[in-house]
């Protein structure tokens, strides 16, 4: 694998259907639609157009920022987690991922995720991906044992791979638009169908809309705009639109992980803190058991005063290459005048929500179907409770559930299309136009939004002011009082005031498409509060990132699985424990 690949022969999927391109609107009829731009969504849309390109139907992407340049992954590094099929690193890598989870994982799950990551990244070298490490001088993907790590590894910095998942998916034949966020599906008049969506090019200053027989969501977690790195854009849209399609919500009582940064700064790479030492601010030492499996200890001095940290755990000799992993963090302790490794410096906390956390759309199965017919989840969007329990994913484990979700949406889709595409479109009764053509696939779409949006009417003609809106969210989600040290009266505080926020917001008239957008994105945020609040509620106890104060024990019996449903009035169930067939349903 050291040495380059032949390259494979690129299979273009055809062209989607421009209906209309003006300066007021685009509409485009496509066969399967990506929404998102990170890694998820690319391999989503590599998948869709391998599978589509033989029935002859288009892809499209969409992302609300620039794909393959925004987002939390495009601050990161490439650190998939990559064991092959059968190999004994597999079973420490499970033993670890379901202990510091809580006993939560689910090893079907895992080792699902881990041979699909593992196909996928092994086609990067057949579609010209040479990269070699700087640092090391080597090529910074190797699949063999045959390296002076005696393991498999992909290393090297995420955006020059965004970049080359970018132009992969143009050359698989994608459309992509950028800068396009998504504000609502469209379904079928019956609504028993997903049938695209559309949304705002915000640069051009125009409405989209894309017909599609199938869509992907993978718009990523949410922060709640808590100003985490590349973090800002995660706003909880796919999620809003997964639950308004009908799609159930798990394990969203695991969405408060808090990242670790240097103090006014938002550089959350958390994989040096994680054996650090710490002090108070008068000096006194704070010792703590694993910080993989609580932050609890540091927290509590945190909300007492400043915390001061030292990577003390590298030797002198081992700086250097520490400084060559993780540059950027680097490059911001520098400008700052500290050298972490001999200095104490103050720490501070940025909620990194959902992207860290565990919490999502509940997928069932490797066809990542999730609500109507013809919508699939993949990435941060979904939930990963299945892979790593109730603890952070992190890095590794969170980059491969994206490929591997990805994948099997963008194939699955395509699938779905393509058994869509020579069928009547299913909606009014008696209708007979072909879904394939621009006038059946178009004529019996509405939107499926729900609130702040100009589908559901004019409410009582006043336009909030959006940024209120967020800023009253934040203030429930993000201090440390009520994102970690939960109770039962805290979280119904915080629950009463979101309540109160979706109320304003069921009372909108969005005067604008920009209105309409940014007003959507406040209701995926509220959203996503809601449900991540109500499930921490239900959770008597406490487990991993979750921690209930007035709960503050691990109940061995509480081994269910939480799912919420509903997006106005919210209720919570229990899914009893037992593991999930992952395979594709008959």
């Amino acid at each position: 694998m050291n040495a380059r690949s032949p390259r494979s022969p690129v299979t273009r999927a055809p062209s989607p259907t421009v209906v209309r391109d003006d300066a007021d609107h685009l509409e485009i009829i496509t066969g399967v639609l990506v929404i998102g731009g990170g890694p998820a969504a690319t391999w989503a849309a590599l998948n869709a157009a391998r599978t589509s390109a033989g029935e002859g139907l288009g892809v499209t992407l969409v992302d609300k920022g620039y794909c393959g340049a925004s987002g939390v992954a495009a601050t990161s590094g490439v650190g998939h987690w990559l064991t092959p099929p059968g190999s004994p690193l597999r079973d420490e890598t499970f033993r670890i991922k379901n202990a510091t989870g809580g006993g939560q994982s689910d090893r079907v799950w895992v080792d699902a995720v881990l041979d699909e990551t593992w196909a996928q990244i092994s086609t990067l070298p057949a579609m010209g991906w040479d990269r070699v490490d700087r640092n090391r001088r080597q090529p910074s993907l190797d699949l063999t044992t045959d390296n002076p790590s005696g393991a498999p590894y992909f290393r090297g910095p995420a955006p020059d791979y965004l970049r080359f998942l970018r132009g992969q998916v143009k050359k698989a034949g994608v459309t992509v638009l950028d800068h396009s966020p998504a504000v609502e599906l469209l379904v079928t008049d019956n609504r028993d169908a997903v049938v695209g969506a559309r949304g705002l090019q915000v640069r051009a200053g125009r409405n989209w809309t894309v017909h599609a027989h199938a869509v992907v969501l993978a718009t990523g977690g949410t922060t709640w705009r808590s100003h985490s790195l590349g973090g800002d854009t995660n706003t909880g849209d796919g999620q809003l639109m997964a639950a308004e399609a009908g799609a159930d919500l798990a394990a969203m009582e695991y969405s408060n992980f808090q990242g670790m940064v240097p103090f006014g700064t938002s550089m959350d790479k958390n994989g040096y803190f994680i054996k650090a030492e710490y002090w108070t601010g008068d000096g006194t030492p704070i010792h703590y058991d694993d910080l993989h499996y609580s932050r609890v200890p540091l927290l509590e001095h945190s909300v007492k005063g400043t915390v001061y940290a030292r990577f003390s755990q590298f030797a002198p000799a081992q700086r250097a290459t520490a400084r060559e992993n993780m540059p950027n963090f680097f490059a911001v302790v520098d400008k700052l005048g500290i050298n972490p490794f001999t200095e104490r410096f103050p720490i501070d906390w940025v909620h990194e929500g959902t992207v860290r956390g565990t919490g999502g759309v509940r997928v069932d199965d490797t066809t990542c179907a999730v609500g109507l017919p013809g919508l699939y989840a993949a990435g941060d969007v979904a939930a990963r409770d299945r892979i790593t329990g109730a603890a952070t994913g992190a890095g590794g484990p969170n980059l491969s559930w994206a490929v591997a979700s990805g994948s099997w949406a963008g194939t699955h889709a395509a699938r779905f299309a393509a058994s869509r595409s020579g069928s009547p479109l299913t909606g009014r009764p008696g209708t007979a136009s072909s879904a394939s053509s621009p006038r059946g696939i178009r004529r019996h779409a509405a939107g499926l939004g729900s609130i702040a949006t100009t589908s559901v009417g004019h409410g009582d003609g006043r336009t909030p002011d959006w940024r209120e809106l967020t800023g009253r969210i934040r203030a429930q989600m993000l201090p440390l009082t009520n994102a970690v040290f939960r109770s039962e009266d805290r979280l119904a505080s915080m629950l009463g005031e979101l309540d109160r926020v979706w109320d304003l917001l069921r009372d909108a008239s969005p005067r604008s498409p920009v209105d309409e957008y940014r007003l959507r994105e406040v209701a995926g945020m509220a959203a996503m509060g809601r449900w991540a609040t109500l499930s921490a509620l239900e959770r008597r106890e406490s487990r991993a990132m979750h921690f209930r104060v007035d709960h503050p024990q691990t109940d061995p019996e509480a081994t269910y699985r939480l799912l919420v449903s509903g997006v106005h009035r919210p209720r919570v169930h229990r899914q009893p424990s037992g593991k999930t067939r992952v395979g594709v349903p008959a």
